[in-house]
């Protein structure tokens, strides 16, 4: 019998079950039996792998922007910042650190304007981008997209020494030991009788392996932990790795990623967005919105720059 459940994520983080944005597969374009036709969990294995990496951005909007043009009326904009990183764990020498940090901040520009954002005293200082959107949502994915780009770059240069475990879908697809982490779940692939799989998994167990017709990487539901109060999916994350990658070697990166990320889920009680932001990605976010800056002090920046008389309109 169906039943309605209250989230235990903060609703300024959305919910794990998020419709938006997003759009189901084709029917018929799901290879639910690339790994095995018998579909029932799967026990993970750890394979004592000695360097893991976690790779994560985080973004703030900083300002809202008008171009006053006496022409076509006002054009919208912001401004934005990401900062990048990576956490690097040595299971073997039992270390973590920060590091590969980057900061960027974006101006966005509605309808194709030509204009330059006028120089801010900040370091690193505001580019400028534009895009034919006019839609905020729109110039919101300009920042988003720069940063997983970046983040991209990173997971891709890291995955040559270690395992990289990256916040959200890959966004670079080279074959490489590299696993997209996806906390949120805005489409089910899957039938009803597979998702009903998902739903019975155990802390430490994944399904089968999945792919989906162009969209060129394996799948895989992961379960963290079992959320008191929660649905059948709650505690489940959803993996993938690049389809350039031989079978058998996804299949290694899915058992690991089942056995090894229960160990990293977190607690409600220390964060909102329990379990499926691991401990390690929580300790990168705080790290990187520090290297962001005071949003204060960057508003104030803001405004003097566009008060200057070079800050005016051309």
């Amino acid at each position: 019998m169906a039943r309605i459940v209250v989230e235990s994520w903060s609703p300024e983080y959305g919910t794990p079950l998020d419709p938006d944005e997003a759009l189901a597969p084709a029917e018929g374009s799901v290879d639910d039996e690339v790994e095995t036709s018998e579909w029932a969990p799967r026990d993970g294995h750890d394979d004592g792998v000695e360097l893991i990496a976690f790779v994560d951005g985080v973004r703030r909007i900083d300002a809202r922007l008008t171009v006053d043009d006496p022409d076509v009326g006002p054009v919208p904009g912001l401004c934005g910042t990401f900062a990048v990183g990576a956490v690097h764990w040595d299971r073997a020498g039992c270390r973590s650190r920060v590091g590969h940090e980057r900061v960027e901040r974006i101006a966005v520009l509605a309808g194709g304007r030509a204009e330059r954002f006028p120089e801010v005293d900040l370091d690193p200082p505001y580019g400028t981008a534009t895009t034919p959107d006019h839609d905020p949502a729109g110039l919101i994915r300009v920042v988003h997209s720069a940063m997983r780009a970046s983040e991209g770059h990173i997971a891709s240069s890291l995955a040559d020494d270690c395992f990289v475990i990256a916040d959200g879908p890959l966004n670079e697809l080279a074959p490489k030991p590299a696993v997209g982490y996806v906390k949120s779940h805005r489409v089910l692939y899957l039938t009803p009788e597979r998702n009903r799989v998902v739903g019975v998994l155990s802390p430490g167990q994944r399904t089968p392996l999945f792919t989906i017709s162009g969209y060129t990487r394996y799948s895989w539901y992961v379960r963290l932990a079992h959320v008191r109060g929660g649905h059948s999916w709650s505690g489940i994350a959803r993996c993938e790795a690049s389809n350039g990658l031989p079978l058998e070697e996804v299949v290694r990166l899915a058992d690991r990623t089942a056995a090894l990320l229960p160990l990293l889920a977190s607690e409600p009680h220390l964060d909102p967005r329990a379990p499926q932001n691991l401990v390690p990605i929580a300790a990168l976010e705080r790290a990187l919105r520090h290297r962001m800056g005071d949003p204060r002090l960057i508003e104030r920046a803001l405004r003097a720059a566009v008060n200057a008389p070079q800050g005016v309109p051309a």
